[in-house]
């Protein structure tokens, strides 16, 4: 038995046990290279609707589709072996049906081989979880700032401002534990609500611009890695990639101008001519 198949990859029960245990570390990732790099320190890794935003440049999450998440999250599985892996379900691919939503669900955990799925969860999503979860897909509810629903709510805003908003985000959080949900993302909520959600759930919730209460967190990478210009209040970033990509990029296009790349350990050469073999350019080929 090799040493990566005895690796075993976390379950539903570890996700739920975080409710009276250790935070929850949770990140977005779409690709395998990334994946494998945050494994071993993340419990659970959400292959987010998000890479429609940060990976194709999309202006918001409606426009992902079906085999864009299925792609993502087959590149996610390869990448890693330790994580929780759980997939968005793409606006339009459940809110039709508890039908619709089992067939994409099902799609999506067969193609990619992942542990879970993810709803923005509606109260109307309930009877869709509930299905779900009666046929063995474990889902992952989300409540507050639904990114999916922008265009209900007028853009990115946090939600549970007034008592009428509150009630809603509390009836969502419910609703989708009552019909089953393992755990529960909180997005874009004050402190005191995401405090009250976590308090009130006995399935663990995770916060995204919440509460550090929340039994974990979660944000999207290149927003923590400091891809972009401009990133969400709730965002601490933990690096600057977009300085250092530029750094590197600008670096490799003045050496290919100078023609000072590739250079002598980046060139192959005939050991013997006549021979066809070539010899080394260096430690990497």
């Amino acid at each position: 038995m090799s040493a990566q198949s005895q690796v075993r990859r976390k379950t539903v029960r570890d996700i739920i046990a975080a409710k009276t245990g250790e935070p929850l570390v949770c990140l977005t990732a779409y690709d395998a290279p990334t994946a494998a790099i945050m494994d071993p320190y993340c419990d659970l890794i959400l292959v987010g609707d998000s890479v429609g935003m940060v990976v194709h440049g999309l202006s918001s999450t409606v426009g992902v589709t079906m085999e864009m998440m299925i792609l993502h999250g087959q590149a996610v599985m390869r990448g890693s072996e330790r994580a929780f892996v759980v997939v968005d379900m793409p606006f339009g691919s459940y809110e039709t049906s508890a039908d619709q939503a089992f067939l994409n669900a099902s799609r999506i955990m067969k193609e990619t081989g992942c542990q879970a799925v993810k709803i923005e969860s509606g109260t109307y999503a309930a009877d869709q979880i509930q299905h779900l979860v009666e046929r063995g897909v474990p889902v992952m509810g989300h409540v507050g700032l639904r990114p999916q629903a922008i265009n209900v709510v007028g853009g990115f805003k946090a939600q549970g401002r007034d008592d009428v908003e509150r009630e809603r985000v509390m009836a969502e959080a419910k609703a989708a534990e009552d019909a089953g949900a393992f755990a529960i993302v909180i997005e874009g909520v004050a402190e005191d609500l995401a405090d009250e959600i976590t308090k009130g759930l006995s399935i663990p919730t995770i916060g995204i611009g919440a509460s550090a209460t929340c039994d974990g967190q979660i944000l999207v990478t290149p927003d923590m890695l400091g891809v972009f210009d401009w990133t969400p209040k709730f965002v601490r970033r933990y690096g600057n990639l977009q300085s250092e990509i530029a750094k590197s990029v600008e670096a490799y296009a003045r050496d290919v101008r100078a023609r000072s790349f590739p250079g002598e350990a980046e060139t192959y050469k005939l050991t013997k001519p006549g021979t066809g073999k070539l010899s080394k350019p260096g430690p990497k080929q």
